[in-house]
């Protein structure tokens, strides 16, 4: 009766490793195969995150752009307001304008100066040129 019983017992044990050795050959491919859909699906996510991460780094540029674009734009409207302004301001003021040319010429110091004739050219200088000392 002993030996009938370590009998099954093996038997069992037998059975028993078997049926886990047809499982393991069995489980292992559908394993990897579940492995492989699930390291694909993790990197479909990846790729579609970083998709999203493109898109909206591409999305803040053109709202950057267009930002820049209009801030360009008012100071253009600004620079050309001011020109019209100064336009105005300087038509037919020739007192002024000649105020501001001599004033400039102070400010050069001794630079040789052509002034226009009732023809419109320049009287040019004959003699020599004085060198600038510093």
């Amino acid at each position: 009766m002993f030996e009938e019983n370590k009998l099954k017992i093996w038997i069992s044990v037998f059975i028993f490793i078997l049926m886990s050795f047809s499982f393991g050959l069995w489980g292992c491919p559908h394993y990897v195969v579940y492995e492989q859909r699930l390291n694909g699906e993790a990197e479909l996510a990846r790729s579609q995150y970083s998709r999203k991460v493109q898109i909206q780094d591409a999305e803040s540029k053109l709202e950057a752009s267009k930002s820049l674009a209009a801030a360009e734009v008012e100071r253009a409207k600004g620079v050309a307001q001011a020109n019209k302004i100064i336009g105005e301001s300087l038509h037919e003021n020739e007192a002024y304008l000649r105020w501001l040319w001599i004033e400039g010429l102070k400010e050069k110091g001794n630079d040789i100066i052509y002034i226009p004739t009732e023809a419109g050219l320049p009287i040019l200088e004959a003699g020599k040129r004085r060198k600038k000392t510093d």
